[in-house]
């Protein structure tokens, strides 16, 4: 499978904080954000012993620390603080320090103009954390030259260098991508995020351009598509023949009650034998595919791809799913290559079943009689007695010409007859309407692929024809 890399240099906002730049660097099953830190690469700048600090307020950062109350631990990265006693909030703060770890991250001020540190790397200007702080070590207040590196402990060989270091790392494997604000149709201006199978958030990333946003995301999920086909042919291996994984993936299901605070919610899709399933969460076990929160017979619903003029909202790339019992649902995904891999996933999965079952029974209501209506692959329609078996008419796929239905219970077809060319009714009552249609629908569509491959990666089954009837469909085709 094809894998993606990449790297870059962006902006990341974690909640409400302020955006900060981060580098991005796309391997194939991971993605890994880093931050920019000062690190001590040789020596030990620091003791364990207590000792006290003074830290001054700079024009540009303040202390460089936020204090949470009195008495606590101050968190940051590289650093353990024993806040004991803030003696003065004015321009000085002085603390008793118990324990400081290496390179504070919040001692990256500007460096000092006096300072006689000599960088380690000349190309960064990197220089001691300390001289660009402001960070003093026993410090005392008639010391007039508190900007001096030689009041402050030293060891030889210390020598400092600013890199990039890892801020998160985000597996791949069912990860999914959001350009949306979360829970809405609004698109964020060229920034996404990434959201690992844990819960783990990579934070809103920001790029330069539309264009670059979208070059990432494509390369993103160019990588968690090989992922995911590399883990269902694992997962298969455990799955008979008939009950193989077709597809898995992420999309945004729209709220059906308007009401709620959230319009979409990531929904787990997967296509699996004969069914399609929905879950909160991607499956692991045999035991979560018993789990979903939906499943649905591929034959017995009705797919559609959402023409721009069908959009309900500013999603794009969105498709419908139509229930057995006439229910519509709708879905996004981020990108369009993702709708192409689930549309072709679904016609792929509902042509393979009907291949399968070959043929479908329904029990149905003819002139007060209780009938049975079989759609085979091979011959066409069968109506039979529900109680002799015995079969009262059947005709070939190519010699319906029409159809209409009441969206309640009734069906009524029109067949021509092949001797006299008449066109003959028959109407049919069913108990599960949107079920037969979609089956009917279904087994078409099947024919269509069956007689010329090409039309399925050409144009699609008519399954998602985009809002073109099947008549339509094989009347184009010549097969009727």
């Amino acid at each position: 499978s094809f894998f993606s890399t990449k790297t870059g240099v962006y902006l990341l906002q974690d909640g409400n904080e302020e955006p900060f730049n981060i580098r991005l660097h796309l391997a194939k099953d991971i993605l890994t954000i880093q931050e920019q830190d000062v690190i001590c690469v040789s020596g030990e700048p620091f003791y364990s012993s207590e000792r006290t600090v003074t830290i001054r307020r700079q024009t540009i950062g303040g202390f460089g620390l936020s204090i949470k109350s009195y008495g606590s631990i101050v968190n940051s990265p590289n650093i353990s603080l024993q806040v004991q006693v803030l003696r003065n909030a004015g321009e000085e703060v002085t603390l008793t320090v118990s324990f400081l770890k290496k390179t504070p991250a919040f001692l990256k001020l500007p460096l000092c103009e006096d300072c006689t540190c000599v960088p380690s790397d000349q190309s960064s200007g990197t220089s001691s954390p300390l001289c660009d702080s402001g960070l003093h070590l026993n410090y005392h207040p008639n010391n007039t030259d508190s900007l001096s590196c030689s009041s402050w402990p030293t060891s030889p060989g210390l020598r400092w260098e600013k890199r990039w270091v890892d801020l998160r790392l985000i597996p791949l494997l069912h990860s999914r991508l959001s350009q949306h604000i979360p829970g809405s149709d609004v698109c964020r201006k060229h920034a996404f995020q990434v959201i690992a199978v844990d819960g783990v958030c990579s934070g809103v990333i920001t790029c330069p351009t539309a264009e670059d946003c979208l070059d990432w995301l494509q390369a993103i999920a160019a990588n968690i598509s090989a992922l995911t086909k590399h883990n269902v042919k694992k997962i298969n291996r455990n799955f008979p023949v008939n009950q193989q994984i077709i597809y898995m993936g992420w999309v945004d299901e729209k709220e059906q009650d308007s009401g709620q605070d959230r319009m979409y919610s990531p929904k787990f899709l997967a296509l699996k034998g004969s069914s399609l399933f929905k879950f909160s969460a991607p499956p692991v076990t045999t035991w979560d595919w018993t789990r979903a929160e939906k499943s649905y017979t591929v034959y017995e619903i009705m797919c559609k791809v959402l023409k721009d003029s069908d959009l309900l909202d500013k999603r794009k790339h969105c498709f419908s799913i139509q229930t057995e019992c006439g229910e519509d649902m709708f879905y996004s995904v981020e990108l369009e290559c993702e709708l192409l891999i689930w549309e072709k996933a679904f016609q792929m999965a509902t042509f393979l079943e009907v291949e399968r079952i070959q043929c479908k029974t329904y029990a149905c209501i003819m002139e007060s009689h209780l009938m049975g209506l079989t759609v085979d692959f091979s011959m066409g329609f069968v109506c039979f007695d529900a109680a002799s078996k015995a079969v009262l008419w059947r005709y070939k796929f190519s010699q319906l010409k029409g159809s209409s239905d009441d969206g309640k219970s009734k069906i009524k077809f029109l067949f021509q007859n092949q001797d006299n060319k008449a066109i003959e009714a028959k109407e049919l009552e069913f108990s599960n309407l949107f079920a037969v249609l979609h089956c009917i629908h279904a087994f078409f569509a099947a024919k269509v692929a069956c007689l010329d491959p090409m039309f399925v990666e050409s144009q699609g089954a008519a399954t998602t024809a985009g809002g073109v009837s099947t008549l339509t469909s094989l009347k184009a085709l010549h097969i009727l």
